[in-house]
């Protein structure tokens, strides 16, 4: 066995028992999660292709770890080829044995933190920058530390990084003035970048300040973190200007040496595409202007109680404590509790479904309920403080009264995992008179829309089982996928998705009304 498989298996061992030492919950919080073996040889394969074979490589880690990106550059690299390694490491815990079990390498190993550290000057910057950035969430990190971090990356890359992003967004801008011009950088970091409001300024530095070479993400069940349920990706480039004509390539699937979908996309699509995620098993769209749902339905997310377990009560809870039904209105219970995909209604309007449920909602004062309802009024008592000073129940007046959402006859479980078994996003067809809580998203015929549905007898159920035939992959593209195959559907990414199945319900000389809507879109014939 070779000297460097030797120090690779030591490496191992130190990684698992500095990760056993600390909970899972402490790891979490400051971000750990160390790169799996494999994936580090791949990557620096990789980068072995793109660094030129006569240039010596100047190399630098600034979230360094136990060294697993340095260990697979000794396999990668001839020793002579590599002039300088660079690591940076915050946490003693790791950084301090690793300083030890790299003793003897041609090595500087800082205990420091990256963020605060100053930049090189332009002769000692680093060629070759590869890193697994602390995957700390946004909400973990002050408003003074935002604020520094913020100038700081504004300072280094020009791009402005928006307040909900991840330590990781920072680490990348950052870095962007310790690497050499024509140098090569590679990130390790969660693909919810690809999708998410906060990520455009790190696409923005991506296509703009640099030359964006390849992004390979892993499929979602796919975790290369055991201990963290995140989609991750690899993202590539060269410190360059872009070229007008610029191509990157987009990988998924499989590993990051043998993927199992690619697809070139010029830079000039990502600039206009919202959802990077969508690459390489969808294309570039062609048609930007269609019909979408936003042209049918007003579509909103259901109901925020503040708390459900207080709000939300069986009708034996209702007569148990003896409270007014008449301040009560169904709602469905979570999707795990409705498995099938219409919703047929009792005669007073509930849903006939075995688990029924029904919502606190009244608008009286508190002054008209302790006269009228004393039973209301004692249990209304039990909510405070613990309920009424909840931030959502704060903001109410009163204070457990709740928001407008009136029964929809069209709703969207916005989130689910279960691929396998069938679609994670489902649509259900709601003829009860329930209303739903934030675990679903509603959608609210617009009004052309409602007429029809109030004149045509059973173009309800044709509308929705137009929606259940909306393209699976163009559904989940406008959304957002977590680690563990976890799809996300936000309201204004469904009001996104194409409506063309819809469009031969709804032919345009029936509505020469409608406003949002480009008539050469629509059937000139009825069907």
């Amino acid at each position: 066995m070779d000297k460097v498989s030797v120090i690779e298996d030591r490496r191992m061992v130190l990684q698992e028992s500095r990760d056993a030492s600390r909970t899972r919950q402490d790891r979490n919080l400051l971000g750990q999660f160390a790169t799996p073996k494999m994936l580090a040889a791949d990557i620096l394969e990789y980068a072995r292709l793109l660094v030129p074979p006569t240039t010596t490589v100047r190399f630098l880690d600034p979230a360094f770890g136990t060294g697993s990106f340095y260990s697979a550059l000794q396999c990668s690299f001839p020793a002579e080829h590599i002039s300088a390694a660079t690591g940076i490491e915050i946490d003693p815990h790791y950084g301090l044995p690793a300083r030890e079990l790299w003793q003897g390498y041609p090595l500087e190993l800082c205990i420091s933190d990256f963020t605060q550290a100053s930049p090189p000057q332009p002769a000692e910057q680093y060629n070759l920058i590869v890193c697994n950035p602390p995957y700390v969430r946004h909400h973990h990190i002050n408003i003074a530390e935002k604020r520094r971090l913020q100038h700081a990356t504004t300072k280094a890359c020009g791009v402005h990084i928006g307040g909900l992003a991840g330590l990781y967004c920072y680490f990348i801008g950052l870095a962007h003035a310790w690497l050499a011009d024509d140098g090569i950088a590679c990130w390790l970091i969660p693909s919810e970048f690809m999708d998410v409001n906060y990520g455009q300024a790190l696409k923005t530095y991506l296509l703009d300040e640099v030359e964006l070479l390849r992004i390979h993400r892993f499929a979602p069940g796919d975790l290369q973190f055991t201990d963290a349920l995140v989609s991750s990706a690899v993202v590539w480039f060269r410190k360059r200007c872009p070229s007008p004509n610029h191509i990157v390539e987009f990988t998924y699937g499989g590993s990051h040496a043998r993927p199992t979908h690619t697809r070139t996309v010029p830079a000039a699509a990502l600039k206009l595409e919202t959802k990077w995620t969508r690459f390489p098993v969808k294309d570039v769209r062609s048609d930007r202007t269609g019909p979408k749902l936003a042209d049918f339905f007003r579509i909103q997310r259901g109901l925020v109680t503040g708390d459900n377990k207080f709000f939300i009560l069986t009708r034996d809870q209702i007569k148990m404590q003896n409270l007014p039904f008449e301040f009560f209105k169904p709602i469905l219970p979570g999707p795990r509790f409705v498995p099938m995909d219409e919703i047929e209604t009792e005669t007073d309007g509930t849903p006939r479904i075995e688990r029924q449920l029904y919502i606190l909602d009244c608008k009286l004062s508190e002054v008209e309920i302790n006269r009228l309802y004393p039973n209301l009024a004692t249990y209304l008592e039990t909510g405070k403080p613990a309920v009424s000073e909840r931030y959502v129940c704060r903001y109410r007046s009163p204070w457990y009264s709740q928001e407008k959402r009136p029964p929809a006859p069209f709703i969207c479980t916005y989130m689910g995992r279960n691929l396998k078994k069938g679609r994670p996003i489902r649509f259900i067809l709601n003829r009860s008179q329930a209303t739903a809580a934030n675990v679903y998203l509603m959608l609210y015929p617009k009004d052309f829309v409602a007429r029809v549905l109030e004149s045509e007898q059973g173009l309800a159920r044709q509308v929705w089982s137009a929606l259940n035939d909306i393209d699976l992959q163009s559904l989940l593209s406008e959304g957002r996928v977590y680690g563990g195959g976890l799809y996300k559907m936000e309201p204004k990414e469904l009001a996104n998705v194409s409506a063309v199945s819809l469009v031969h319900l709804f032919p345009a000389h029936k509505f020469p009304e409608h406003e949002n809507l480009q008539p050469s879109l629509w059937p000139t014939d009825e069907i």
